[in-house]
C-alpha cells in the first residue's frame, strides 16, 4: 500500500472515532469497524461492533460486523497454528485448531485436519471428540437426523477410544436425552458423575434426566422423528432451572406478535426458541400443523443455504392452499405468522424481524 493511501486510511479512521464517540450512530460504527477489518485489525472491529451493539441492540448489522470481525480474528489464528503444525505437530495444536474451525463452522477444513490429526496421532481421542462436537452444532442448527446420527456415532468412539473423556460423555448424555434415548443418557451421565460426585451442574443434569420420559434406544428412529416433527423431544436444563425476571423480554414479544396479529390478512403468529414458543391466534398445541410448518421450514431453509454455501436464510415465504405463513430467523430464535393472501407481505416480515432481533437474548417462552 503506498504511503499516501495509507495516509487517507488513517485520517478517515480518525475521523470515524470521533463521529463515533461524538455522534454515534449504527453505521458509523460499522465504517469504523470495517476500515478495522481492512488494516487486519480484527480484533478491535470486534471491539468496535460490540460497543455500538451495547447502543444499539436492535442493529442487525452490527451483528453481522461482530460476526465478520470475529471470523476475521479466527482466519488469521489458523493461518499461524497451520504453520505451527507444519514446523512442530502436536495434539495441542491439532486441537486448538480444529476449535477454531468448529466455531467458524469450516467442515471440509475440519475434516482435512481432523484426518490429518488421526494419522499422525492414532490413539488421541481429541479427532472423534472435536468432529462429533461439529455434527452436533450443525443437528441442532438444522435438526437434520443425518447430523444428529454422525454426532452421536463420533462421540460414541471418542468415549470408546478415552473412556474417561467427561467432555464427550457429557455431550453424548445431553444429545440423548434430547430426542429422547433418556436411558442411554443416564447411563452416560452416571459414569460422568462417579468422575466428580461434587460436580453440582452434572448432579443438577441427572435429576432434570431422571424426570423425563424415555421413548426407546432406537436413536436412528428417534432422530428421524425430530427431523420429521421440527424439534426436540425434551428440553434443555437451561429451559428447566429457575430464571431471573424475564418478564419486560417477554413482554416484549406478546407485544410484538400482537401487533402482528392486528396486520389486515393475518390470522395467526408464533415466536419459537428451542421446543417453546409464544403464540397469538387460533392454535390448539404444541403439535398444531402451523407451529411444525414454522419449525420445519425454518430449519430446511438453512439446511439448503448452507449446504450450498450460499448463505443463511433469515426470511421466507411458503404460499399454498393454506395462503402465507411468513418466517423470520436469526441464531435460535424465529417468528412466523399466517396470512391472507392480500396480506402486506412486506409489513409482516418487518414486524417479525423486530421480534426476533428485539429477544435473541430469551431463554424461552411459555410452551404451547
Amino acid at each position: 500500500m503506498h504511503l499516501i493511501q495509507r495516509m487517507k486510511i488513517w485520517k478517515e479512521l480518525r475521523d470515524l472515532e470521533t463521529r463515533a464517540r461524538e455522534e454515534p450512530s449504527p453505521s458509523t460504527f460499522v465504517d469504523l469497524g470495517q476500515v478495522y477489518i481492512n488494516l487486519e485489525m480484527h480484533d478491535k472491529a470486534q471491539r468496535v461492533a460490540e460497543d455500538g451493539l451495547a447502543l444499539f441492540p436492535k442493529s442487525t448489522e452490527l451483528r453481522q460486523l461482530v460476526d465478520c470481525a470475529h471470523r476475521g480474528a479466527g482466519r488469521q489464528r489458523i493461518a499461524e497454528l497451520r504453520a505451527k503444525l507444519t514446523r512442530s505437530p502436536s495434539p495441542k495444536t491439532f486441537r486448538e485448531l480444529a476449535q477454531l474451525l468448529v466455531d467458524l463452522g469450516d467442515s471440509a477444513g475440519l475434516q482435512s485436519i481432523c484426518q490429518e490429526w488421526s494419522v499422525r496421532f492414532p490413539g488421541d481421542a481429541g479427532a472423534w471428540l472435536v468432529i462429533g462436537q461439529m455434527r452436533l452444532v450443525n443437528f441442532y442448527r438444522d435438526l437434520a437426523a443425518r447430523e444428529g446420527a454422525e454426532a452421536v456415532r463420533c462421540l460414541e468412539q471418542a468415549v470408546r477410544m478415552d473412556a474417561n473423556d467427561a467432555k464427550a460423555r457429557k455431550l453424548l448424555g445431553e444429545v440423548l436425552y434430547r430426542i429422547g434415548a433418556v436411558r442411554k443418557s443416564q447411563e452416560h451421565l452416571t459414569t460422568l458423575q462417579e468422575f466428580d460426585p461434587n460436580d453440582a451442574e452434572v448432579a443438577a443434569l441427572l435429576q432434570h434426566v431422571s424426570g423425563l420420559a424415555d421413548s426407546g434406544g432406537d436413536v436412528a428412529a428417534l432422530l428421524a422423528d425430530v427431523e420429521s416433527q421440527g424439534c426436540l423431544l425434551h428440553p434443555p436444563l437451561a429451559a428447566a432451572l429457575p430464571r431471573g425476571p424475564q418478564e419486560d423480554s417477554i413482554a416484549l414479544v406478546r407485544e410484538g406478535l400482537a401487533q402482528v396479529a392486528t396486520i389486515p390478512g393475518v390470522r395467526k403468529a408464533t415466536f419459537i426458541q428451542g421446543s417453546r414458543a409464544l403464540v397469538k391466534g387460533a392454535i390448539r398445541d404444541g403439535r398444531d400443523p402451523f407451529l411444525r410448518v414454522v419449525r420445519v421450514v425454518a430449519k430446511a431453509a438453512h439446511r439448503f443455504t448452507r449446504r450450498l454455501d450460499i448463505g443463511s436464510a433469515n426470511k421466507t415465504v411458503l404460499e399454498g392452499d393454506f395462503g402465507r405463513i411468513c418466517i423470520c430467523v436469526y441464531g435460535e430464535a424465529l417468528a412466523g405468522a399466517q396470512c391472507d393472501a392480500n396480506a402486506d407481505l412486506d409489513r409482516v416480515l418487518a414486524e417479525l424481524q423486530e421480534i426476533v432481533a428485539g429477544a435473541l437474548h430469551l431463554v424461552g417462552g411459555n410452551e404451547a
